[in-house]
């Protein structure tokens, strides 16, 4: 019974944190005045979908499906980041739907659109916590979950 007391405790607390990650990042965007980039939009993503998965991981905890569905989401979160803080640190080169090409624009209708669309880069850090931007923020505790997820996966049999 223990065990699946653990899993329940679990998908809870995954449930919990994907809801503080997006209110936090929504506060900050639209509170604070933040504006996010695109690949910021992209990390959000798995936690939305992480928030139903572990709602029906909640009811369903004996299928181990769902937990291996969970390790999958934050993997895909944890390559979303680890680009992300690449960019941010000019490991990766910043790919095209992050920056603003309105140079290359030869049609001046085209080229007011593009000036009013004002993408925001992804290379550049407009928000810290404790020094770390919000996508290095996002990878390590998207690692410390998959982690968590494999331990909860094999060491809490039914």
């Amino acid at each position: 019974m223990n065990t699946f007391l653990n899993k329940k405790k679990f998908y809870l607390f995954v449930l919990f944190y994907s809801l503080l990650a997006i209110f936090f990042a929504l506060y900050i965007e639209y509170i604070l005045g933040f504006k996010p980039c695109k690949l910021c939009l992209y990390q959000r993503i798995p936690y939305v979908i992480a928030i139903f998965i572990s709602f029906i991981g909640y009811s369903y905890f004996k299928n181990d499906k769902i937990l291996i569905f969970i390790i999958i989401i934050f993997l895909i979160s944890a390559l979303i980041s680890g680009y992300h803080y690449g960019i941010e640190n000019s490991i990766f080169v910043e790919f095209s739907g992050c920056t603003n090409n309105s140079l290359e624009i030869v049609d001046k209708a085209e080229l007011l659109k593009s000036l009013n669309n004002n993408v925001i880069s992804c290379k550049d850090v407009n928000f810290k916590l404790f020094g770390i931007s919000l996508a290095g923020i996002n990878l390590l505790f998207s690692l410390l979950i998959v982690i968590y997820s494999l331990r909860t996966l094999f060491y809490e049999k039914n």
